[in-house]
């Protein structure tokens, strides 16, 4: 699932939710929210997330 990796990926990187929110142009709230499970991002914020965390998108999307 898309939120357990970006989570997962995230605290690997120990980057806090302030941190990637900088890095990815993302709120942090949006980010929270993705993680819990209460939002679904667009393919624009999973490739804002991805470039924040360094990572391709299909890092993002692949299963865990």
């Amino acid at each position: 699932m898309i939120k357990l990796k970006i989570k997962e990926l995230r605290e690997e990187k120990k980057i806090s939710y302030r941190q990637l929110e900088i890095l990815s142009n993302v709120s942090k709230a949006m980010i929270c929210d993705i993680e819990k499970g209460k939002r679904n991002p667009t393919i624009g914020t999973l490739e804002k997330i991805a470039k924040g965390l360094r990572v391709s998108i299909h890092d993002l999307i692949e299963e865990i």
